[in-house]
C-alpha cells in the first residue's frame, strides 16, 4: 500500500512538470509571435511614414523655357522691332518690320541683300495731328534714316509710306528717291490722291533694284484701292522733268507733277481739239492716273461712274 501511494505521487509530480513546461513554451511562443507582429507593424508603419514623408517634400521644379514662336504669317522672314525714328541706314536681310506709326500695321520686307523690296498694309490710316504727336513740319520725327545713297544731291530720304499716311522714318520705310519725283512727281501725286480720298486699302509697294549691291531703287510699283477702285502706279526712280524733256513734253506742256495748270488751258493736252481730254491724252501729256475731282483737268474729262476719279 505504501508503495502504491509513492508511485501515485510520482506520477502526479511528473504530469505537473510537463504542463508547466508546455505553458512556458506556449507563453514564450506567444511572446515571440507578439514581438514579431509588433515588429512587422512597426516596420510597415515606418515604411508608410517614409513614403508619406517622401511624397510631402517639394523638390525643385525646373521650368521649361517657352518655345520660340515662329512667324506663321510671314514664313521665311524674321520679325523684329525697330524704333520709328531710328536714323541708322542699315537693314538686316530677310526681315519683316512694322513701319506703321503707333497702332498702324504696315509691314516692310527685306531680301537676302538687306534691300527693302516690299511694303504692305491692309489699310492706310492718315495722320491725325489732333491726336498724334506731330511736329510743326507735319512729320512724326525730325529726321529720316540715312540709307546709303540719300547723301547724293539729287536724292531725297523718300518714304514708301509718307508721314501724312502714318509711316515712320526708319530704314525699313526709307529709300533714296530722286528729289523731283519725291516732291512733285508720281510719288507725290500718289500720296496726294490717297490723302484726298481719306486713306486707302489693300496697299502694296514693290521696289526694284538694278543690282544686289545698291540701296538706290530703279523702279517702284504701287497697288492700292481708293473708294473701291484698284489703282496701279508704276514709275522709275528718275527725274520726271528730264524724262518729259527727252520725250518732247516740255515747254507749254505740263510736267508729270502735281503742280497743276491753274489757267485751264487744255490746248496742250487736248490734241484733237474737241474740248474734252481723254485718259490717253492726259497720260501722253505726262499726267498720272487717277485724275481726282479737284484736279484742273477733271472738268474736261468724263467721269462715267461719278466717283470723283477718272482713270482709276
Amino acid at each position: 500500500m505504501k508503495n502504491y501511494l509513492t508511485l501515485l505521487f510520482a506520477i502526479i509530480f511528473l504530469v505537473g512538470c510537463t504542463n508547466t513546461e508546455d505553458v512556458s513554451v506556449t507563453e514564450e511562443k506567444t511572446d515571440s509571435q507578439v514581438t514579431t507582429v509588433h515588429t512587422t507593424e512597426n516596420s510597415n508603419k515606418a515604411e508608410t511614414e517614409k513614403e508619406e514623408t517622401t511624397t510631402i517634400v517639394d523638390e525643385p521644379v525646373e521650368k521649361e523655357a517657352p518655345a520660340q514662336q515662329n512667324n506663321e504669317r510671314f514664313p521665311g522672314y524674321k520679325l523684329i522691332e525697330i524704333d520709328g525714328g531710328d536714323l541708322s541706314g542699315y537693314r538686316q536681310p530677310n526681315i519683316v518690320v512694322d513701319i506703321g506709326f503707333e497702332d498702324r500695321k504696315y509691314w516692310a520686307f527685306t531680301n537676302e541683300h538687306g534691300q527693302l523690296v516690299r511694303v504692305i498694309a491692309d489699310e492706310i490710316i492718315l495722320q491725325d495731328d489732333s491726336t498724334e504727336p506731330v511736329l510743326s513740319s507735319g512729320r512724326y520725327y525730325s529726321d529720316e534714316a540715312k540709307v546709303p545713297g540719300v547723301e547724293r544731291d539729287d536724292m531725297d530720304e523718300g518714304h514708301i509710306i509718307a508721314d501724312s499716311m502714318g509711316g515712320v522714318s526708319n530704314a525699313y520705310n526709307i529709300t533714296p528717291q530722286e528729289s523731283t519725283l519725291n516732291r512733285h512727281g508720281d510719288q507725290a501725286y500718289m500720296e496726294d490722291a490717297i490723302r484726298k480720298a481719306g486713306g486707302a486699302t489693300d496697299f502694296e509697294a514693290l521696289i526694284t533694284y538694278p543690282n544686289t549691291e545698291t540701296q538706290i531703287p530703279s523702279h517702284y510699283q504701287y497697288t492700292y484701292t481708293l473708294k473701291g477702285n484698284k489703282i496701279v502706279d508704276k514709275f522709275d526712280n528718275v527725274n520726271p522733268d528730264k524724262v518729259n524733256e527727252s520725250h518732247g513734253l516740255t515747254g507749254s506742256k505740263p510736267s508729270n507733277s502735281i503742280s497743276s495748270n491753274k489757267k485751264g488751258d487744255i490746248s496742250s493736252v487736248d490734241t484733237n481739239g474737241n474740248g474734252q481730254v481723254t485718259i490717253q491724252e492726259a497720260k501722253d501729256a505726262g499726267y498720272s492716273m487717277p485724275i481726282m475731282s479737284d484736279h484742273w483737268l477733271y472738268p474736261y474729262m468724263r467721269d462715267n461712274d461719278n466717283d470723283g476719279m477718272v482713270g482709276e
